[in-house]
């Protein structure tokens, strides 16, 4: 036999054995049930809140998107706008650029997180506070409350999956 068959056959049969290893490996090394874990919830966007509301189970939440901006983004959006001077920075480096106040509506889990600022929170997180969607819609309604460090109007960041509001957090602008 011609010593470039016996390599060739060497090869072909090497491959074969390492193809069934790999293989084996994966076959039995599958566990027999995988976790699944549920969809993250993923976009945060910026905006206000314009309503807030009990519905059913949950609650209904009324949002005015908006970009928060910051950077050259936010000293030229403000600029354009007529804000500032152009060439000239914003106060504390950013600037909301309003959109066409369009209302998206967004379904809120009762049990959703929420975070408001008050004087009584954690002043190295601004005053971050822990609360409810019940507590936020009563802020939003005009309802009692703890008092906010500064009002609702500084904006909501919120994150969602699909039509779903996952957690809210009011942000922090001097």
């Amino acid at each position: 036999m011609k010593p470039s068959l016996v390599v060739l056959a060497a090869v072909a049969i090497l491959a074969t054995v390492a193809a069934a290893v790999f293989a084996s490996l994966y076959i039995w090394n599958e566990p027999a049930t995988k976790t699944v874990t549920a969809e993250p919830c993923g976009d945060r966007v910026f905006g206000h809140i314009e309503s807030l509301t009990p519905q059913d189970e949950n609650f209904e939440l009324r949002f005015d998107p908006a970009w928060f901006t910051s950077g050259v983004t936010a000293n030229t959006a403000a600029a354009e706008d007529g804000a500032v001077e152009p060439g000239q920075p914003v106060p504390n480096d950013n600037y909301v650029v309003e959109g066409g106040h369009r209302l998206l509506t967004y379904v809120v889990p009762a049990d959703a997180p929420v975070t408001i600022l008050t004087r009584e929170g954690d002043p190295e997180k601004l005053g971050a506070t822990t609360s409810t969607v019940s507590e936020l819609e009563r802020i939003v309604n005009g309802g009692q409350h703890r008092q906010l460090q500064e009002p609702l109007e500084s904006g909501v960041w919120i994150r969602v999956h699909g039509d779903t509001a996952c957690s809210l957090d009011q942000q922090y602008r001097p």
